[in-house]
C-alpha cells in the first residue's frame, strides 16, 4: 500500500549504510540511496525525531547453504557509516550480529521506550537487513513504513519481490519525497493543532 500517513511519534532506522557494505555490487546506484537516506535523515533530525544508525559487525552462526565469509579480522573502517549519514550526536547507533537491527540489540526498548509507534525503514540489502528488520517492527507492534528509493540489492529479483510482494503486507512503501512531505505535513497539522488554529472543513 502506497504511504498515507506518518505517526507523530515516528522513527528513521537506517540499515547497514557502512563501507563493507556500500562497496558491494548493488541492482541501484548505491551514491543515490545513501543521498536519499541522508536526506530523510535530515527531515527526521529537523523535526526532532529519532534517527537509528544500524550497523553489522557479524552473522547468526547457524549454517546455511551460501558461502559463509571468514570470521577472521575485518579490514579497518569495515563498519564505518558513509559520511553523508555520520556524526549527528543525537542519533541512537545499534550494532547488529544478525539481519534484523531488533534482535539483542535493545531497539525495541529505545523505541518504545520514546513513545515511537511507527518506524519509516530504509538501507541494504533490501532482502536481507531491511525486510528482516520489517518484520520485527511489524511483529512488535509498530507500523512499518519503507523508503523504496533509499534502499537496494544485490540482487534485482530479491529487491523487486521484497518492495511488491513483501512489504505491502508488513506495512505501506513511498518514495523520500512522499515521506517526506508527510512528514511536513504532519508536524505543521500538529503545531496548527497546539497553537489551536486548525480547524475543519469550513469552519
Amino acid at each position: 500500500m502506497t504511504i498515507s500517513s506518518l505517526d507523530p511519534k515516528t522513527a528513521l532506522i537506517l540499515i547497514d549504510l557502512q563501507t563493507a557494505v556500500l562497496a558491494l555490487p548493488s541492482a541501484h546506484p548505491m551514491d543515490r540511496v545513501v543521498e536519499n537516506a541522508g536526506t530523510l535523515a535530515d527531515a527526521f533530525r529537523l523535526h526532532d525525531l529519532p534517527v537509528v544508525l544500524v550497523t553489522v559487525a557479524g552473522g547468526a552462526p547457524g549454517r546455511t547453504e551460501g558461502v559463509r565469509r571468514s570470521g577472521g579480522e575485518r579490514p579497518a573502517g569495515w563498519a564505518d557509516l558513509a559520511p553523508r549519514l555520520d556524526g549527528h550526536p543525537d542519533d541512537y547507533r545499534v550494532t547488529k550480529h544478525t539481519w534484523g537491527a531488533f534482535t539483542g540489540t535493545g531497539l525495541d526498548e529505545y523505541l518504545k521506550g520514546r513513545g515511537v509507534t511507527q518506524v519509516v525503514l530504509c538501507g541494504v540489502s533490501t532482502s536481507a537487513g531491511v525486510e528482516s528488520t520489517a518484520r520485527h517492527a511489524h511483529e512488535n507492534g509498530f507500523n512499518v513504513a519503507l523508503a523504496i528509493d533509499a534502499m537496494t540489492d544485490s540482487n534485482a529479483d530479491a529487491h523487486h519481490n521484497s518492495v511488491t510482494r513483501i512489504f505491502p503486507r508488513l506495512g505501506e512503501t513511498g518514495t523520500t519525497a512522499e515521506i517526506i512531505d508527510l512528514l511536513e505535513h504532519g508536524v505543521a497539522q500538529n503545531s496548527s493543532i497546539k497553537n489551536g488554529s486548525f480547524k475543519h472543513g469550513g469552519e
